[in-house]
């Protein structure tokens, strides 16, 4: 994802169902995770891994290292641990929302196929970010009281081999998003909706570097939506404040660049690795304005890193296991002045996972990840609080089958 890399991804981070996919989403938060390995392993290695179809999201040159048909499909349930803490609560009479996600299901299906000796063609469709917010009955539901963002990708990919070691995919992302949001407006609850259609492409190398070690560069074009939703909110208590959701970095994803190894020990032993790069500062931006005047002028979020080191075992000629720990920096620029609709932070991943050949042709897998965030505090004046260490749960399982 709710990239979901790439899930950028994606699925940013949280709010108004960003993905920030998820992705993560780790890197503001952008969501690697979907229903593969990349889940076991914290997403190391997934520029350059190749072992399934979904190699299409991640990186559609490794599509060159797969059989000649093959189709890999997953589900996985996400669980949600972000309450938010006013620091008036008390005076507010504990008016605070508490838990604003919960769970939220997610589902991939890949298909890969080789057109000749050195082309392979394959589509994926995935949603690698959104996701449902549900605040209740809180002192800023003037502002958002519930809030769903579905994304769907569908992505056609081609890959070249273009030589014993070297190989070149590209991909296009046709995107589809849905937002609702629904707030309290004079004591009733006023729902608003609207969908778009996006485009992105994603492209990378695969070069063998030794007979051991492989090396994958995979770059995602931005994905923007425009939908015709009004973010802003009056109070009654603040006459002459008006506060704007910031709804372009909810439900974009911005352009990213990972860098992939993996390195096979022996048989038995691999190490994967990663590093990555996205550009969040393209959509930071003004939070709050007073009889149309901007307080805040500079913008509130930087780029961010992603690195991540995992380790797969091959005890027997059945049995793969996975286990992988990944950091994503905080897109804020200041982790005391964040936005409330959202939470992000740095981020750790920590994945395990193992996959099972169940016949020739078949093989079945099952993977979770534990995902901790730094705290964030809301400066607003308006409803100014705190999600203290936000916590994400990722379980997935997958299936694969080549013909």
């Amino acid at each position: 994802m709710l990239q979901i890399s790439s899930v950028s991804s994606r699925l940013a981070m949280i709010l108004l169902g960003s993905l920030c996919v998820s992705s993560a989403s780790a890197s503001g938060l952008y969501l690697y995770e979907i229903a593969t390995e990349d889940t076991g392993l914290a997403g190391a290695g997934q520029a350059a891994r190749a072992q399934d179809a979904s190699t299409i999201m991640t990186n559609p040159a490794g599509m060159t290292r797969l059989p000649d048909h093959m189709i890999t499909g997953g589900l996985q349930a996400l669980y949600g641990d972000t309450p938010y803490r006013l620091n008036n609560d008390a005076a507010l009479q504990g008016k605070s929302p508490g838990n604003t996600i919960g769970w939220f299901p997610g589902a991939s299906l890949f298909y890969h196929q080789r057109l000749t000796e050195n082309i392979s063609a394959g589509i994926g469709l995935y949603g690698n970010y959104g996701l449902g917010l549900d605040f209740g009955e809180w002192a800023g539901d003037r502002l958002i009281k519930k809030s769903t963002l579905i994304g769907l990708t569908l992505s056609p990919a081609f890959a070249w081999k273009i030589n014993e070691r070297l190989s070149w995919g590209a991909g296009l992302g046709i995107n589809y998003g849905f937002l609702s949001l629904t707030r309290n407006v004079d004591g009733q609850d006023e729902k608003a909706s609207d969908h778009d259609w996006a485009m992105n492409f994603r492209t990378g190398l695969l070069f063998q570097l030794t007979d051991a070690t492989r090396v994958g560069l995979s770059y995602a074009s931005k994905t923007e939506y425009h939908f015709n939703i009004d973010g802003k909110a009056r109070f009654p208590a603040f006459p002459n404040a008006e506060y704007t959701l910031p709804l372009s970095a909810q439900i974009n994803t911005p352009d990213q660049l990972m860098l992939s190894a993996v390195h096979d020990i022996n048989e038995r032993w691999s190490l994967l690795g990663d590093l990555g790069w996205q550009n969040w500062s393209m959509y930071g931006g003004n939070q709050i304005s007073l009889s149309g005047e901007n307080i805040q002028r500079q913008n509130r979020l930087k780029d961010t890193w992603h690195t991540a080191l995992g380790v797969q075992f091959r005890p027997d000629d059945r049995w793969r296991l996975n286990t992988g720990v990944a950091y994503d920096s905080s897109f804020y620029r200041d982790q005391n002045d964040t936005a409330m609709t959202m939470p992000s932070g740095d981020a750790w991943r920590f994945g395990v996972g193992a996959q099972y050949q169940l016949t020739e042709s078949g093989n079945i897998g099952a993977a979770f990840e534990y995902l901790k965030m730094e705290t964030s505090q809301v400066s607003s004046p308006l409803l100014s609080g705190a999600y203290k260490n936000p916590e994400l749960y990722f379980f997935s399982m997958n299936y694969s089958y080549t013909f």
